[in-house]
């Protein structure tokens, strides 16, 4: 990485023609880059790209030393990259499956460890909760009238080990094929998060008349009581059965509340950082993404899976480009085979709508230098660090392999949150450049800040500062510093979505099919 002096610009890689700016660049402004001196034309947001030599309309475009896309226009250097001059278009990837898989890391001489819950069976979690799971829309107000009443009264105040009572709800549950894709992917979707290491009890509240019965997902996914000896089938209240809302409120309030002493006898124990599974988002990305926050979270990554933990990349439609990065590192070709048939998969079902993958760059991603869907995603694969690739899963599905997992989410933050931690994500870390605003409960979600400036200005909202990268503090010092706040949290300390009261309203099933 070669840097301006003074550092207001980086050039990744040398075989880049471009250079990110690490700070508002003015109209007239001399930059120089190793042998490269280039006048700005015009302003350069914090992010944002320029050219530093000239590049030939239809040329490749590189960024991280790899291509993000290709010019449709001359660009002098200097010149603003984006949109206005810069677009995906189509190029080969040689995927090279299982040809570069780096070796298992050594093992720290000093375990490290967490305060967290030992449910026994496998299940180690990292909060305290009590679950209200809706298995249809139509129940959704009913169970949130159920948790509004339990902390209105505040009896929570009397079990201080419960972190909470949350209402699941959804927009899903009917109007669905029965034993369709759809209802198989809902019900291990409620299924993962009703048996998810952070929920200590929970109750089944639903309709009756649904698509998707409670029946269905109990018997399908082989729910049971958590904390209860034998294989005892979990409490199913439904308004239509109970003689409409208020009577259920009242049926489900009772059923919560005598849940508490159980729940609250749970206690905190020192557990080996092994038993962590770290979801990894970015949404609300920028062009510093890519620069500080993600690879951050890649080294802290990467500290966690050589504890003998396990790290989760999602978001598939933010891989699409990069994903010959990772086939290389994948463990066997299969697995490298089944990350790409993800990948044509999203192909067909994108066209199937008439749209294009690389739709993906929000408003928001391009206004902060993000241009094309292969440039968010050379960033968005740098949250996965440097391990070798061990398994690829489908929405929702529970994560069994030690190690760097993918699993196959859209690029959606709720929907692909949510499948992360269906799935079994007991901690998550959510890297953002604009200053998004996102909790997960039941999982906790730590906010990295890819930029000082957004830091600053949504310090009530961030946990961390990544944005120092940018002044000369490096990577690997910040990744350490997170590994370190990954641990704190998972031990208690509440992250600043939790303290501002967000995750409740989060929960977001992937609907995958037609609504009928």
């Amino acid at each position: 990485m070669t840097v301006a002096s003074p550092v207001v610009a980086l050039r990744l890689r040398p075989e880049d023609q471009i250079a990110i700016a690490t700070a508002n660049l003015f109209q007239g402004q001399q930059i120089t880059i190793g042998s490269a001196t280039v006048t700005l034309p015009v302003a350069v947001k914090l992010g944002h790209k320029f050219a530093l030599a000239p590049i030939a309309k239809g040329d490749p475009v590189r960024k991280f030393g790899q291509i993000i896309g290709f010019a449709n226009q001359a660009i002098e250097p200097g010149e603003h990259v984006h949109v206005q001059n810069l677009e995906a278009g189509e190029f080969s990837r040689d995927y090279a499956y299982a040809t570069e898989v780096p070796p298992p890391l050594p093992r720290p001489s000093q375990p490290a460890h967490f305060m967290g819950f030992d449910r026994g069976g496998g299940r180690f979690g990292t909060r305290n909760y009590i679950g209200i799971i809706s298995t249809v829309n139509c129940s959704a107000t009913t169970n949130r009238y159920i948790a509004e009443r339990i902390r209105e009264r505040g009896i929570l105040k009397d079990f201080p080990n419960i972190d909470g009572v949350i209402p699941i709800t959804h927009k899903a549950g009917c109007a669905m094929q029965y034993g369709g894709e759809d209802h198989k992917q809902l019900d291990r979707t409620l299924a993962g998060t009703a048996g998810h290491a952070n929920i200590g009890a929970y109750i089944i509240l639903g309709l009756g008349c649904e698509t998707g019965q409670a029946s269905h997902l109990i018997e399908g996914e082989g729910l049971i009581q958590l904390g209860r000896p034998g294989k005892v089938p979990p409490m199913v209240l439904n308004i239509q059965d109970l003689g409409g809302i208020a009577k259920t409120v009242d049926a489900g309030f009772d059923a919560v509340v005598k849940l508490f002493p159980r729940v609250n006898e749970a206690r905190r124990v020192p557990l080996a950082a092994e038993h962590l599974i770290l979801g990894t988002n970015c949404g609300g990305s920028d062009g510093n993404s890519g620069v500080t926050a993600n690879p951050a979270l890649g080294i802290a990554s990467d500290i966690l899976i050589s504890h003998g933990g396990t790290s989760v990349l999602a978001e598939t439609t933010e891989i699409y480009g990069a994903e010959h990065l990772l086939t290389r590192r994948a463990i066997s070709q299969a697995v490298g085979e089944k990350l790409v048939a993800r990948l044509a998969w999203w192909e067909w079902y994108t066209g199937i709508f008439g749209t294009q993958i690389n739709n993906n760059p929000s408003v928001g991603n391009k206004e902060g230098g993000l241009t094309t869907i292969y440039e968010k995603s050379l960033g968005a694969v740098a949250k996965g660090g440097s391990t070798a690739m061990m398994d690829v899963v489908r929405y929702a599905e529970p994560i069994r392999a030690k190690g760097f997992v993918v699993m196959d989410t859209p690029g959606y933050d709720p929907v692909s949150m949510t499948g992360l931690v269906a799935g079994g994500c007991n901690v998550c870390v959510f890297t953002t450049g604009r200053g998004s605003v996102f909790g997960c409960k039941p999982a906790p979600s730590i906010k990295v800040a890819t930029n000082t400036p957004m830091f600053r200005r949504m310090e009530a909202d961030m946990d961390l500062d990544a944005g120092v990268i940018l002044s000369g503090t490096p990577v690997e010092e910040v990744g350490r510093t997170l590994f370190e706040e990954i641990l704190a949290v998972a031990s208690g300390k509440k992250t600043k979505s939790e303290l501002n009261g967000v995750g409740d309203e989060e929960f977001a099933p992937w609907s995958i099919g037609p609504t009928l």
